[in-house]
């Protein structure tokens, strides 16, 4: 069977590895929630799914349960009541380590047609997972299902894809002769064992679960790991499905289901830290808070570590020839799922002086208005702004909100939505802020969720130096320029290239600074202090494996 489901997905997987090459567009699974795409009935049965999981508890056959746990609230209101197994790691961890031997001898083949069948069957139920994603995210449904479902088994095939190719750049056997002049050449049969690190801890976050857990996750199994995922207090269930088809299909395949495993905990409980530092643990990818990343670079040091944290993305406003635009670009930016993204827009930057427009000049204070009136004017429908706002995730985004009001003169105050479907739902429009560049220790680090600063600056160049101290200093997975100006637009992908962050230049139409699109663009460099490391390149899966040879005479 483990052989039947490479065959029966080799086409996938050879497109991937053609797409990661290319780095154009190429996607395995259908974004659009269609009945014609993914069958007539599936929408009402992923919901039915999902509410078939309310207030009971959610069975992994797997060893070491000792209770129950699980505390969920869907932003959207309502208590979601799932209880998970409660695991006993003395336990776990064990059955995890015995279960890799077996993995380990399979091909690499062998392993990405178990990681694509995954992948598969987690896309049949993307309806599933896409409520699941939103009752424990609080994005909105279309964000939910696209970035929850195919976007993030995009990222997962797309690590599946580099793993492949990189296990592949080394041949498993080899015949090595070497001259000897007269003599008899000396001769040499070798092998070229692929050996994994061993347990791969998954630290998923309350925002994007399945998106920034999947490219760990299945990079970590394709190169032969046994993976552990540990997802956030808030945001079990999306992982748990997960966990759950995994463990089917590798069962399936005649492996060891406890190669994959879930270690849920109620909120306020050091689960993460915890299991970081268990010696067993040998691999870490962690999306979070720039402390708990920089906690685990600093002390899981018997781990490999790859981390997101957070940064301060920035948009450099210079000159535009469509100003309308811009500012309807740049207002669903600072809209999109309330801010609630490690590559949503914070600062933006602005010529004290103001820019010119087409043939027009627009002073600092109306190039500032605008942005606040088009977020206003994006939002005016409830019906559509709840939409792309979706709902507060937590308390915590709820008090930096209200805190940003006393920061500088507000532009555009958050107003509070009450949402057409769940009354009870926490939604909160953007707040804006203007502030002068000499501010610094206000807009010179992360305020994450739907804040926004509108800073005056010098000129262009100020701004640009700016935004470079800024990556440099704490980080950022996006910057954005607006100009007119060829020499301008070169320098700040020279600067921006130089600080390791991704630019995005003149953004008007249908694409937005903080999207990013698995196959071809990078989320993330590892180039400055936001990320250690991309999802997804090379580098991303390579040390997850090592090659450890065998030698004997021909």
């Amino acid at each position: 069977m483990s052989q039947h489901f490479f065959e029966r997905h080799r086409e996938t997987l050879e497109r991937a590895v053609e797409a990661i090459h290319d780095r154009g567009y190429w996607s395995a699974y259908p974004e659009m929630p269609s009945g014609k795409l993914y069958g007539e009935t599936a929408n009402d049965d992923g919901k039915a799914a999902f509410e078939g999981y309310l207030n009971t508890y959610f069975e992994i056959d797997q060893p070491g349960t000792i209770g129950k746990v699980g505390k969920e609230a869907s932003p959207f209101g309502t208590q979601l009541g799932i209880t998970y197994p409660k695991a006993d790691v003395e336990v776990l961890l064990p059955a995890m380590q015995a279960a890799i031997p077996a993995w380990r001898k399979a091909s690499p083949e062998v392993r990405a047609g178990v990681c694509l069948e995954i992948l598969h069957r987690l896309n049949k139920r993307s309806y599933e997972v896409a409520y699941a994603v939103m009752h424990t995210t609080g994005q909105a449904f279309m964000m939910a299902f696209q970035a929850g479902g195919p976007h993030a088994q995009d990222r997962g095939l797309e690590a599946v894809a580099y793993a492949y190719r990189e296990m592949k750049q080394t041949a498993e056997t080899g015949f090595w002769e070497k001259p000897q002049g007269k003599q008899e050449p000396l001769k040499m049969n070798k092998k070229f064992n692929i050996m994994p690190r061993g347990i791969g801890l998954v630290i998923g976050c309350c925002t994007f679960p399945t998106w920034n857990g999947y490219p760990g996750f299945f990079a970590s199994l394709a190169t032969g790991n046994a993976v552990l995922a540990k997802p956030h207090a808030g945001a079990i269930l999306p992982m748990a499905i997960t966990v759950q088809i995994s463990r089917e299909v590798l069962k399936e395949a005649g492996f060891d289901p406890n190669l994959v495993t879930l270690v849920a905990n109620d909120p306020g409980q050091p689960m993460a830290s915890v299991l970081a530092m268990r010696p067993e643990i040998k691999i870490i990818d962690f999306t979070g808070s720039t402390a708990n990343g920089d906690w685990l670079e600093q002390n899981a040091r018997h781990a490999q570590v790859y981390t997101e944290k957070a940064g301060v993305n920035t948009i450099v406003i210079d000159s535009n020839d469509d100003f309308k635009g811009m500012i309807r670009n740049i207002a669903f930016s600072l809209c999109l799922y309330s801010g609630q993204m490690c590559t949503a827009p914070q600062n933006i930057y602005v010529p004290r002086d103001g820019i010119k427009a087409g043939d027009q000049h627009l002073s600092f204070a109306e190039v500032a208005k605008a942005i606040a009136d088009g977020v206003s004017k994006f939002l005016s429908d409830p019906a559509r702004a709840v939409e792309v706002l979706g709902a507060i995730q937590n308390e915590g985004v709820l008090k930096r909100i209200e805190a940003a009001h006393d920061l500088g003169e507000v532009l555009l105050a958050s107003q509070t939505i009450t949402h057409p479907q769940f009354p009870a739902a926490t939604v909160r429009t953007p707040v804006i802020i203007k502030l002068d560049a000499t501010d610094q220790s206000i807009y010179m680090h992360e305020h994450f969720g739907p804040i926004a600063f509108v800073i005056a600056t010098d000129n262009t160049e100020h701004s640009m130096a700016l935004v470079s101290k800024a990556v440099r200093e704490q980080g950022a997975l996006t910057a954005s320029i607006y100009s007119s100006d060829e020499a301008v637009l070169s320098a700040m992908e020279e600067a921006m290239a130089e600080a390791g962050v991704a630019l995005s230049c003149n953004l008007t139409g249908g694409v937005f600074v903080n999207q990013s699109a698995a196959f071809s663009d990078f989320h993330g460099t590892g180039a400055n202090p936001a990320a250690n490391a991309a999802l997804t390149d090379g580098a991303f899966v390579a040390s997850r494996f090592r090659v450890v040879q065998s030698r004997r005479h021909a």
